[in-house]
């Protein structure tokens, strides 16, 4: 459960998270910032047993270069091990929390928030983070490293210590003026660039629809000009980066100056020796090393701040109602009953329901399948309130089909190899769908699949017609045969000889299990056991589709399509017409 009320609460959580691999990132640190700092001082020894004439201290001093070497190798390299290690960590702990949020939300996920949006989270927005969670340890060495050396200057040689204990925090805290201007432009190049990655998934989802009305230019321009206003931030951003690095090179510059200048003139007065005089010069020379991590870790912190934040962000939705599960884990079987509309499917039959208002009926049909976007009363099946289910076991016992399902990439093998009872097979639930002629096309697309269920389907399955993919995604819903099964819309995209086909294979093939349909087409009204029409947000008539025809005007509206205009009395030539029709294409397919 991450702490996702804030970015920078959330960063510190992730850092928690992975502590072992943290402190052993600041382990091989120390030992590599150590190592480092330690050169200046075995060279300043070696210069003054040359000084000295002292062949011992000299090869002691080669002695100490030879380990500093040895630990600077061996820290480096695992340091950089350990440091890649916890930046994908992180990266993949981020990538995991945010599958299973998508995962628990479902459909609701991108009622709040933009589908390019995740996209950019899921995958820039992780590596920052993980930059950020990994490059903390190695800042924690390159800190601890620089106080120590600090400390050890100011009893090696307190005179031109002072001078170094003062101008390195100095040198690290100069850039702190500049980071909020840093940071805001971090975000500004961070909000557009997600703003261009939204718009570039949103014209490849609608690539086909804009073909065909002639709009791929229009959007090629609205990308273009996004694109450039990221590119232009970035620039902006890169300007402010530029000029801290700059300003890391030229203080530290000044500071060996001024160590040498106040240097010479204490050797000259023969306060300090040659040699003392060379350590601290290169132990400053070599500290502006660890100092680079300062700058390091203030743009890691600048740019993954806004991506945790949006991180956050995604991860602290929450679903309309509990669905942690209160109840044990259990499918339960019986009627389908909603109390906020009244509306009751009894079990074992296949219930049509007509609403006016299609927005209204997808946000039914999410409700009866336990996945609600406001608070309310909760649907019950056999008596148990789904909300108090796990959420696994809500969704085995009830699927929901949304009317615009989603078709993934791969073989239709694959796109039918889901979780299922077993009871329904592949061949049977694509016969009941009438995909014959879509398993013809599959075949006929394919250069090297003799057998349908290896041929691939494209990304959202766009080389199909909309009526294929609502087929295959029926097929799909009917293979894993749950105790209830929602269908919004399922036949709205196919012909009308086909749809009748359709209604009466899922009738055959669903007998004497709960099916749903949300529809106003009499084709599928007609084969249905009952059927209830919603008039606003309550169930006004429940009956057999013939009987609510001639009984029911506000239903005959919605089922015809009449105006109030056109609507027929009860009995007329207009309403015999219309049934008579009914049966005619009843009898034709």
């Amino acid at each position: 459960m991450p702490d996702a009320r804030s970015g920078p609460r959330f960063l510190w959580w992730l850092f928690r998270n992975q502590l072992g691999g943290q402190l052993k990132s600041l382990a091989w640190g120390l030992l590599h910032f150590a190592s480092v700092a330690a050169l200046p001082f075995c060279v300043g020894v070696a210069v003054q047993a040359v000084v000295d004439r002292s062949g011992s201290r000299l090869a002691l001093a080669g002695g100490l270069l030879a380990l500093a070497c040895v630990g600077n190798a061996v820290g480096d390299t695992f340091l950089h091990r350990t440091a890649i290690t916890n930046w994908i960590t992180a990266a993949a702990r981020v990538q995991q929390l945010l599958a299973r949020k998508a995962a628990g939300l479902g459909s609701a996920l991108t009622r709040r928030v933009a589908a390019g949006e995740v996209v950019a989270v899921s995958t820039g927005d992780v590596e920052k983070i993980g930059w950020f969670v990994e490059a903390l340890s190695r800042f924690t060495a390159a800190l601890v490293t620089i106080v120590l050396v600090c400390a050890g200057l100011l009893v090696y040689q307190p005179a031109l210590g002072v001078v170094v204990a003062v101008g390195l925090p100095a040198l690290a805290l100069a850039v702190l003026p500049l980071l909020p201007r840093a940071t805001r432009r971090a975000d500004v190049q961070r909000e557009k660039a997600g703003r261009a990655t939204e718009l570039a998934s949103d014209t490849v989802a609608g690539l086909r629809v804009l073909r065909g009305i002639g709009g791929e230019e229009l959007f090629l321009d609205r990308y273009r000009r996004a694109s450039q206003e990221v590119r232009h931030a970035a620039v902006r951003s890169a300007r402010m980066w530029s000029l801290i690095s700059a300003i890391q090179v030229l203080l530290p510059g000044l500071l060996l100056i001024a160590v040498v200048w106040h240097g010479v003139g204490l050797a000259r007065e023969g306060r300090i020796t040659v040699g003392e005089l060379v350590t601290v010069y290169s132990s400053v020379m070599v500290l502006t090393y660890p100092l680079r991590h300062f700058e390091e870790i203030a743009m890691a912190y600048s740019f993954s701040r806004p991506s945790a934040k949006r991180a956050a962000g995604v991860l602290s939705l929450e679903r309309a109602t509990d669905t942690a599960g209160s109840r044990a884990a259990e499918v339960p079987s019986g009627d389908l009953y909603d109390p906020r509309t009244g509306l009751l499917a009894p079990a074992g039959l296949l219930t049509a329901v007509v609403c006016g208002d299609p927005d209204a009926a997808g946000r039914l049909a999410e409700r009866l399948g336990g996945h609600p976007s406001q608070e309310g009363v909760a649907v019950l099946l056999g008596g148990v309130p789904l909300d108090d289910l796990p959420l696994d076991s809500a969704r085995t016992a009830v699927l929901v089909q949304d009317k615009d399902p989603v078709l993934l990439s791969g073989t239709l093998r694959e796109l039918l190899d889901v979780p299922s009872s077993g009871g329904v097979s592949a061949e049977a639930a694509l016969a009941a769908a009438q995909c014959d002629d879509v398993l013809a096309a599959l075949v006929q697309g394919s250069l090297d699949a003799a057998d349908p269920m290896d041929a691939r389907i494209t990304e959202r399955g766009r080389s199909l017609s909309g009526g294929q993919r609502q087929r295959l995604a029926l097929a799909r819903s009917l293979i894993t045969d749950p105790e209830v099964l929602v269908l919004d819309e399922p036949t709205s995209a196919v012909d009308s000889h086909t749809e009748a086909r359709i209604a009466q294979g899922v009738r055959e093939l669903r007998a004497g299990r709960t099916t749903v349909v949300f529809t106003s087409s009499p084709l599928l009204l007609d084969r249905a056991d009952r059927v209830a029409f919603l008039h606003g947000d309550e169930v006004v008539a429940v009956g057999a589709h013939r009987e609510l025809v001639h009984s029911e005007p506000r239903y005959r509206a919605v089922v015809t399509r009449e105006t109030d205009d056109e609507a027929a009395p009860v009995g007329s030539v207009a309403l015999t017409d219309v049934l008579q029709e009914l049966e005619e294409i009843e009898e034709k397919a």
